[in-house]
């Protein structure tokens, strides 16, 4: 039954990208499996399986492809523009905050709660966060689902239509149609996989950096690495998407109700205002615009770096700045956040204090 349910769900997903591969969508193989599988998983009303080994290995495959990416210039071209690039990622943080500060106004959704759906980090980090913090972390999750489909469906698509040159970076990544390099040139992968599976669960996005980090520091060495195949690569990016759409279920969707338009309008706003941050950290340095705009684009850190390999990004580049920005989310905006609420209830409880006091002095 179990194997029935993983091959139908990898039968809809590849048919989903093959899709979207002929229609020449972009990141065919990850939106085309995600689309298919969360449509057929709605109106079918089948409960499909992405096994989490599954999941897991294509993000490693992923990994180790973009590691390929780095090489010992990378490294010194990333240093100039990390303080413009932390400076503008604070700014679209502090935007995200005040945004979903306003909008808690409006409606029946907590400070905590709006907040925490409308910052760019990992969903699963953010609902944890926000639970710490006595949000409703159920509201975050559906918010962020929506913020993650606008980012897949917009940020992609827009990208590839204003900057499209047919892909390449123009750095030099070791790609192969079929397998090549001996057994030996292979072998040494095993390092990535573990290093990926040891970190996982201690850091944000840790399945696929654990891969990439290993991957990237031994092809600046004497190292020689074998290529990653087009079709392994294919099938990393099947696995991811289906367990993208595996997640996104009408149902959740359906709590949210009226304000998942919403927070909709919020992600597009936030996605708009990260591309006006972007190209200001072009006009600043001399990373290019691709490369800059999808360095600070609020998306997911592996749909970015596929993004910027597909319209000429420098794909390493872009791999560094997401994982500075994720870390600095993750790390950061929790404590930070947790900081400002309470001051704000201090301050609050001592308005409603002084309140209480001047309004009983007058009744004497």
């Amino acid at each position: 039954m179990l194997v029935l349910r993983l091959i139908e769900t990898f039968v809809i997903a590849f048919i989903g990208g093959y899709i979207f591969y002929l229609l020449d969508f972009p990141l065919p193989w990850v939106l085309g499996a995600l689309t298919l599988v969360m449509l057929w998983q709605g109106f079918m009303k089948r409960n499909l399986l992405v096994p989490n080994a599954v999941r897991d290995a294509g993000f490693i495959i992923l990994g180790i492809y973009f590691g390929l990416y780095f090489t010992k210039d990378t490294f010194q071209t990333v240093i100039p523009y990390f303080l413009p690039y932390v400076l503008l990622t604070i700014v679209l943080i502090v935007v995200c905050v005040v945004l979903g500060s306003i909008v808690s106004k409006w409606i029946k959704v907590d400070q905590t709660t709006s907040v925490f759906a409308c910052i760019p980090g990992g969903l699963s980090e953010m609902a944890i966060a926000s639970e710490a913090l006595k949000g409703n972390s159920s509201l975050v999750v559906i918010f962020q689902t929506v913020r993650l489909i606008a980012v897949l469906f917009m940020i992609p698509p827009v990208m590839t239509l204003i900057f499209r040159d047919g892909g390449s970076s123009g750095t030099n990544v070791v790609v192969g149609e079929i397998f090549n390099g001996s057994l030996w040139n292979y072998g040494w992968f095993i390092l990535p996989v573990i290093a990926a599976v040891f970190i996982r669960d201690k850091i944000p996005a840790g399945i696929i950096i654990g891969a990439l980090g290993i991957t990237a520091v031994m092809n600046v060495s004497p190292i020689e690495l074998a290529s990653v195949p087009s079709i392994v690569m294919n099938g990393a990016q099947i696995a991811v998407g289906a367990s993208l759409g595996k997640k996104m279920i009408f149902e959740d969707l359906k709590v949210g109700g009226k304000y998942i338009f919403l927070y909709f309008g919020l992600a597009i706003t936030i996605i708009a205002v990260s591309f006006g941050l972007g190209v200001a950290l072009a006009n600043f340095t001399t990373l290019n615009y691709p490369t800059a705009i999808l360095s600070i684009a609020p998306g997911g850190f592996f749909e970015m770096v596929l993004t910027a390999y597909n319209v000429g990004g420098d794909a390493a580049v872009v791999s560094a700045l997401q994982l500075v920005r994720v870390l600095l989310i993750v790390l950061c905006v929790p404590p930070a956040l947790k900081w400002w609420f309470e001051r704000n209830r201090k301050r609050t409880n001592l308005g409603d204090h002084h309140y209480h006091r001047s309004s009983t002095n007058f009744g004497e």
